[in-house]
């Protein structure tokens, strides 16, 4: 069918599903778009998405709703403004909401053309969409011979896609981020002196991920369980530094949810046996976490207070994205024999002027990381151990690795608030 001929299906007062990061179906979402006068009180959901979102645009009220499972930079302002709507919940536990509290009746997804099998790959987004798509009354597939067929749990049979709407087309690329060079060079060599040869990483994308990828050129039979990775990876796994012959899970096999990055990694990606994509049930679970040895989360946060509870979906009362894999991979991390768990941030945040390392949460921050699941805290200052300690100790280790410019007011909070 035409994109205009399959979306005739979507009726007033359903739920639609829309693949996310860089496989969304644009094709599909603008012809969804194109009928928004005839409809009304849809729901679309998704999680972060690149590229436009129409949907949210002030003109669309009452026509369509965003439900936000994670909130990224193009729903930002829709869902701070109140025209769209935000669900905290972890990623691993986001299949089972399409079985039980946000039933899917259409799910619009991408996946390469039928292979001679008559099986389609989800390619670089597998993650809610295949539980999405599974769960779906209605499946629209776009077939895009630009999406990459990648191995793992991310086929779908044609008997299971209610109709395929042909449209190739370049997939959505992402780059690395401009950063301070030097200051997150040193958030990475920090976070790498914690991971031995031999462990199983899980990081994401942005600066400090990339730093840390960066000074991990002289590590040994490193293996990957992520939920999502980028370019930042593959000079380790060209190079050998990644084999996963450590893992003992999935030992050989770079395990991913999700990719997002250039058309470089989308070809490498492309049917090699290496790499397994798989949905969040499977790589956020932290019991199957557990089970690879020597298994160190990276995570990022917007604050750490110094009990050490973790901010990292909110600026204040401010959503700014979601509770993610975060807590999924800090536990299973946790979980695992010689794990670590590992939130990294730069030590200040607006050029310098505020301090990420704060006395208290801002007012409406949100918790990501409790206090009782924090492990070792890193910023360009140096790593805070924090598991075990006491809120004295804790208090003390993150004022250490504040900036030095605000060493001394949290060391007078500190003492405010009775920590030390």
């Amino acid at each position: 069918m035409s994109p205009e001929e399959a979306l005739r299906v979507v009726r007033s007062g359903e739920r639609v599903y829309v693949q996310g990061g860089c496989a969304v179906p644009f094709p599909l979402v603008q012809a969804l778009v194109a009928r928004h006068r005839e409809l009304r009180d849809v729901e679309i959901v998704h999680l972060h998405t690149e590229g436009p979102a129409d949907y949210t645009r002030p003109e669309m009220a009452g026509h369509f709703r965003h439900n936000a499972l994670f909130v990224g930079r193009n729903v930002r302002a829709a869902v701070n403004e109140g025209r769209a709507d935000f669900t905290p919940v972890s990623l691993s536990d986001v299949p089972e909401l399409f079985e039980t509290t946000l039933p899917i009746d259409v799910a619009l997804i991408q996946v390469s053309p039928p292979d001679r099998f008559g099986y389609c790959s989800l390619g670089i987004s597998v993650d809610c969409a295949k539980p999405a798509a599974l769960a779906a009354r209605t499946v629209i597939a776009q077939t895009n011979s630009r999406m990459p067929r990648t191995h793992g749990d991310s086929f779908m049979h044609v008997s299971q896609l209610s109709c395929l709407v042909p449209f190739d087309m370049e997939l959505s690329e992402v780059g690395a981020d401009e950063t301070d060079g030097d200051l997150f060079a040193s958030i990475g060599r920090n976070v790498a002196s914690l991971i031995e040869d031999g462990s199983t990483i899980q990081t994401g994308i942005g600066a400090v991920p990339n730093a840390v990828l960066a000074a991990l050129g002289d590590r040994r039979h490193l293996g990957v369980h992520t939920e999502m990775f980028s370019d930042g990876l593959l000079p380790l796994i060209e190079g050998g530094v990644v084999d996963g012959e450590a893992k003992g899970y999935h030992s050989g096999k770079v395990v991913a949810a999700f990719v997002m990055g250039t058309r470089r990694l989308y070809d490498f990606v492309d049917d090699n046996p290496m790499i397994e994509m798989h949905p969040v049930s499977f790589t956020n679970d932290p019991t199957r976490i557990g089970l690879n040895q020597r298994m160190v989360a990276i995570n990022s946060a917007l604050e750490v207070d110094l009990t050490g509870q973790v901010c990292a979906d909110s600026i204040g009362h401010k959503l700014y994205s979601g509770i993610g894999g975060q807590l999924d991979f800090i536990r299973g991390s946790a979980r695992s024999s010689g794990g670590k768990a590992m939130i990294a941030l730069p030590s200040t945040a607006a050029r310098g002027e505020v301090s990420r390392i704060v006395a208290e949460l801002r007012p409406g921050a949100g918790v990501v990381t409790t206090r009782g699941d924090v492990h070792h805290v890193v910023t360009e200052y140096g790593i805070a151990d924090l598991h075990g300690r006491t809120l004295r100790d804790r208090a003390q280790a993150l004022i250490r690795i504040a900036h030095p410019h605000f060493r001394e007011k949290l060391e007078a909070a500190a003492r405010r608030l009775y920590y030390v």
